[in-house]
């Protein structure tokens, strides 16, 4: 509902800024002839204003030691911020460890400690004042952590480069499903070389204690007021690193049957689920494929393929989960796809677990990722027939009305139902207003931006 006072302050936050009269990046009206890409969805309790998500973006920017050790800093309500100011949808903070170990580099976020959670709820209440929705990614980064922020590494040497304890690593405590030096990430383990640590194998009881970490996180994350929380069981990292037989080489409940290996997720979902509430959406990220079938390697071992994450996604709407971030790769060096130059080629896989997961009737969101950068694409990916009812009032009654536009109507459906892009945001953060101009939707802008006084 817009403000009657049109310098109507945001409440509950301990600075002034205006509420604005209209959600920036929502339609000035909604009609039959409104692109899908800019009609808000309704996910149990939240609003999204557009079908446009900020995906998580690591910064590297948060302390390695001391007190503010893992805190959101003020570089985070600048970046994020930006994106809800000029209409971003959902704007996901970056991969949040649950325990200090599961960072990818010390300078990553973490959410392990109540003292945490003051640097994420100012970030939450910015993003929110814009009237965005803020999502955490919460996640554990096994055999791939403790690695250095990108900058450290060589220019012309490896994109990564692993973090001893001079700059706050934590060689001795990296942590997977399975241990040793065939289990190093990149294969190789030379000293000159090398990207990433030897992991050691957890423990059974380390596992039950990294699920009950992302629960209290979760926990956390609720208590400084976000929206979303998603899941982090893609690219390569321990949640990924348990689906895969190329990296799960366990004995235990945790190892060995695609039950097995399915297992951590699973009780890693129904922990964080169990503590937040029903009005708290859920998401999940999970790599629909390792592209390692064709590979010598997952010749002889198996490999987490498309076949697999389909029979994951029926499994997660009994569980409460709302939507799967579909996205792919990174967990053996070996693998056979060139992501950055291949146009759509998570798209086409989101929209066959989307009619798979449909086939069976089954209700859960999918959300397609990755080189989503030109107005018609990101439109055609959402599209689908049917009137949208005009609109009234709030944000929260136009969802109501768009729900039956994410039906299939006439026989179209849609790709997925949301887009998550990264690169494009730190491209252009204007980049839903820009699309909305290409596309020829007359959009509302943030109130500060619409007069300027010199």
């Amino acid at each position: 509902m817009a403000p009657t006072n049109l310098n109507t302050p945001v409440p509950g936050i301990p600075y002034f800024t205006p509420q604005h009269v209209h959600s920036p990046g929502t339609p000035k009206e909604l009609s039959s002839k409104t692109p899908t890409l800019f009609t808000p969805l309704q996910i149990r309790n939240a609003t999204l204003r557009n079908r446009f998500v900020v995906s998580p973006m690591c910064q590297y920017s948060a302390a390695p030691s001391g007190p503010k050790i893992g805190a959101l800093t003020d570089w985070h309500v600048a970046t994020l911020g930006h994106y809800a100011i000029k209409g971003a949808a959902l704007v996901f903070v970056e991969a949040t460890a649950v325990q200090p170990n599961g960072r990818i580099s010390p300078n990553c976020p973490g959410l392990w400690d109540d003292a945490q959670i003051a640097g994420l709820k100012r970030v939450a209440d910015f993003v929110k004042s814009q009237g965005a929705l803020v999502g955490i990614q919460l996640a554990h980064a096994g055999r791939k952590s403790s690695t250095a922020a990108p900058w450290l590494a060589t220019v012309d040497g490896p994109r990564s480069k692993r973090a001893d304890k001079d700059i706050g690593g934590w060689p001795d405590d990296v942590k997977g499903p399975s241990g040793g030096l065939d289990q190093v990430w990149d294969g190789i383990y030379d000293s000159e070389q090398n990207r990433f640590w030897p992991p050691k194998a957890l423990t059974t009881q380390e596992v039950r204690e990294v699920v009950q970490a992302f629960a209290t996180a979760a926990e956390r994350s609720v208590k400084a007021g976000v929206d979303v929380i998603e899941i982090h069981a893609a690219h390569g990292y321990l949640i990924h690193q348990f689906l895969s037989p190329i990296s799960n080489r366990r004995t235990d409940e945790y190892g060995g049957s695609f039950e097995n290996r399915t297992r951590l997720l699973f009780e890693v979902i129904k922990a964080i689920r169990n503590v937040i509430p029903a009005s708290t959406p859920l998401f999940v990220r999970i790599s629909s494929t390792e592209y390692l079938e064709d590979t010598d390697l997952g010749k002889k071992l198996g490999s987490w393929v498309v076949e697999s994450t389909i029979k994951v996604a029926k499994q997660l709407p009994a569980l409460g989960v709302d939507l799967l971030d579909v996205s792919s790769g990174g967990n053996h060096p070996d693998q056979r796809i060139d992501g950055f130059n291949a146009k759509n080629y998570q798209v086409e896989i989101a929209d066959r677990i989307r009619k798979a997961v449909h086939a069976d009737n089954l209700k859960l969101l999918i959300g397609a990722v990755g080189m989503i950068t030109e107005a018609e694409q990101a439109k055609r990916i959402v599209e689908q027939n049917g009137a949208v009812a005009q609109l009234e009032n709030s944000i929260r009654e136009e969802a109501e009305a768009a729900k039956e536009a994410t039906d299939a109507k006439d026989g179209k459906q849609p790709l997925a139902d949301v887009i998550f892009v990264a690169r494009q945001f730190m491209r252009e953060s204007e980049w839903v207003l820009k699309v909305a101009w290409q596309l020829g939707v007359d959009v509302w802008w943030p109130s500060q931006f619409m007069r300027v006084t010199f």
